[in-house]
């Protein structure tokens, strides 16, 4: 009797033990799985805000540092000061051309940056990272340029200092389509230029496109986008390149006729004085033909 009770207790015991059907069937399913039905409610995270519109600037030079609580690297433009670069999931990131993740952005990396204006930061709409030294591209306003070094200074507009580059002979010079001289590059021109980082950390230009250099006459056309009577200022986009100009004129001593305003299509004759486009005429077109 002792010993069926011992058997029957040992029994009892392994089957508390056997696993029930429902035990089972959670043992198949996936860990995943399981940690899911684990976790609480669902957290929607918030749409990213859409990208930010206007001109993108390609800048080379290579990561100084790289902060992923912050969400932005530091970038150590060839021959200007380090520059803060946002950076989200809305970035694109390239490595020789192979798109790849943000966890794939190290120190010391070379790499080409599509910068956009958002707000007063610097958002990175993409990053390629690049085996070789990369190439750069830049807009901006000559500063100085000493011909005897072939040293030009450039202030472009998402650089908080001056950019320095190196012209050489090999340097392609062109305005308006035509090929011009560095007697060009006098300070205050606006100028787009191409340039490779040399071996040195220098950039060497290899194109510059010279846009307008004090005194010279613009002809724009194109429908106002944005005109202030009282600050002198009128905005038109121009579809023969799809650039909106910012021209000033003296409300004083320029009346504005009554028939311009958002969306007029106009005719404006200005001077570039070295800072902005000055006008000295404004016509409205006359309206297209159907």
């Amino acid at each position: 009797m002792v010993r069926f009770l011992i058997v029957a207790i040992l029994s009892g015991v392994a089957f508390a033990q056997l696993p029930s059907p429902a035990d089972v069937k959670s043992a198949q399913i996936p860990g995943d799985q399981i940690a899911s039905r684990l976790e609480g409610p669902a957290v929607f995270l918030p749409e990213l805000p859409a990208m930010p519109q206007g001109k993108s600037t390609v800048i080379g030079g290579s990561i100084r540092q790289v902060d992923g609580v912050r969400d932005q690297l530091t970038l150590n433009i060839f021959g200007g000061r380090p520059m803060k670069v946002l950076f989200d999931e809305r970035t694109q990131v390239y490595r020789d051309g192979q798109k790849t993740s943000l966890r794939d952005l190290h120190e010391g990396d070379h790499v080409s940056v599509e910068t956009m204006l958002d707000g007063t930061t610097v958002f990175a709409r993409s990053i390629h990272m690049l085996s070789q030294l990369p190439d750069g591209e830049s807009q901006g306003q000559v500063v100085s340029f000493d011909r005897s070094k072939g040293e030009l200074m450039v202030r472009d507009l998402l650089s908080p200092a001056p950019i320095k580059l190196h012209v050489s002979s090999a340097t392609t010079i062109v305005g308006q389509g035509q090929a011009v001289s560095t007697g060009d590059l006098v300070a205050g021109s606006l100028i787009s230029i191409h340039f490779q980082a040399d071996s040195t950390g220098q950039n060497v230009a290899s194109k510059i496109a010279v846009l307008a250099t004090p005194g010279s006459a613009f002809v724009f056309t194109g429908n106002v986008v944005f005109l202030d009577l009282h600050r002198g200022l009128l905005a038109l986009v121009d579809p023969r390149d799809d650039r909106r100009y910012e021209i000033s004129f003296d409300p004083d001593h320029f009346p504005m006729s009554r028939n311009v305003h958002e969306g007029t299509a106009v005719t404006v004759n200005a001077n570039f004085d070295g800072a902005h486009y000055a006008a000295n005429a404004v016509t409205v077109n006359p309206p297209a033909s159907k």
